[in-house]
């Protein structure tokens, strides 16, 4: 069977993207995606093998797309201005895109090495972001491993509905951040008091 004439895996890769960002990332199958472009399903294997070939896909998709939006979050950007933009930008997409965020979470890195290697990009981003505050290499996978924490335990618990109390959420999430910031700050600060005396 030849593709659909103006069917692209773009296109389809957009409408897929629609469905799990409206409706969440498990109720994604060939067969509502087909449903969804008025096609027949047997014509979506032209542009993907299988629904985890599709779930594959869009899991790269949403690392391409969260990754570009840390880096334009950051332009121009250092220290804890870039900080606080990177993490506001990493919420916002989790917040806009929830079917894509689940998708990242739901085809864990470890299982692909083109999934690996987008996901790479982002801590890249944060090594960036992060590198102003002169870390060691041990006190920088601490920093990365608590930005990514911080940030996606917030995303996740709030697209749970765990936030539940009538105060602001973003002022919550603003108020977690600048705890992190503060942080940097004492364990470099820390750290410089533990260097050796040179005299």
């Amino acid at each position: 069977m030849s593709p659909r004439k103006g069917l692209d895996q773009q296109k389809v890769l957009k409408q897929a993207t629609q469905i799990v960002n409206e409706q969440g990332f498990n109720q994604i199958t060939i067969a509502a995606l087909a449903k969804s472009l008025d096609v027949r399903s047997p014509s979506l294997y032209n542009h993907f093998s299988g629904l985890s070939d599709l779930q594959k896909r869009l899991a790269l998709y949403a690392l391409e797309q969260l990754g570009d939006s840390l880096m334009r979050s950051v332009i121009g950007k250092s220290g804890d201005i870039a900080v606080r933009a990177l993490c506001e930008a990493y919420l916002n997409f989790a917040r806009t895109n929830p079917g894509l965020y689940e998708a990242i979470l739901h085809f864990p890195a470890k299982f692909d090495r083109q999934v690996e290697q987008a996901g790479d990009q982002i801590i890249s981003i944060i090594v960036e972001v992060l590198r102003s505050y002169g870390f060691s290499q041990i006190q920088m996978i601490h920093a990365i491993r608590s930005l990514r924490s911080i940030v996606h335990g917030f995303a996740t618990l709030e697209q749970a509905d765990g936030f539940q109390m009538d105060v602001s959420r973003d002022e919550s999430f603003d108020f977690l951040i600048t705890l992190y910031i503060d942080g940097l700050h004492k364990q470099r600060e820390d750290h410089s008091n533990k260097k050796p005396s040179k005299n």
